[in-house]
């Protein structure tokens, strides 16, 4: 399935979970932030939530400098 992942496309495994996107994409962060077009995902949904085809994710972290 391909999509665009922090910005930059990619080609990933079908039916991925975020969780399992997260594992393969090998981001190990505690804080990590997923955004899915534009909407943000809470981690208790990362085991159900499924990686939709021709998306957006942006997996990032958010730090103490980005909070002011």
């Amino acid at each position: 399935m391909k999509i665009q992942l922090n910005g930059i496309k990619e080609t990933i495994p079908e039916e991925l979970t975020i969780k399992a996107l997260i594992e393969w994409a090998k981001e190990g962060d505690p804080h990590l932030i997923v955004e899915q077009n534009g909407k943000y995902i809470y981690p208790s949904a990362y085991d159900s939530h499924p990686v939709l085809k021709m998306i957006s994710l942006n997996l990032s972290t958010l730090t103490w400098a980005d909070r002011d």
